[in-house]
């Protein structure tokens, strides 16, 4: 099941204090980002971060989930901390050191 635009909306706000934040849509789901990385994702209108050691610092006991069949788990975000947008502009903040850009693809050669 897809995520919903207005749950997309509604947490995108929520990140609006985060200079650099942004969202995209990907098959069907979104992804958040924040400096250009890929931080968050919300799959079937349930929001995961990608977990990190500074991430799981700050939210002390996380719970564990993966956003789709086969990826790798992620922090899950209750649904009722969703309302704190100083939270989860510090959860992406703190996480972000520890998240690398993705790879450039290199255009393919001309054969």
């Amino acid at each position: 099941m897809a995520s919903s635009i207005d749950t997309m909306e509604y947490i995108f706000e929520q990140l609006q204090a985060l200079p650099g934040a942004y969202s995209r849509k990907m098959f069907g789901e979104y992804a958040f980002y924040f400096m250009d990385k890929v931080i968050g994702l919300l799959c079937d209108d349930q929001l995961f971060v990608k977990p990190t050691e500074a991430g799981k610092a700050f939210l002390g006991d996380p719970e564990y989930a993966a956003p789709y069949p086969g990826a790798k788990d992620h922090f899950l975000i209750p649904e009722d901390m969703w309302d704190d947008s100083a939270f989860l502009c510090e959860l992406f903040r703190v996480s972000e050191p520890e998240i690398t850009k993705p790879a450039r693809k290199k255009p393919k050669a001309a054969k």
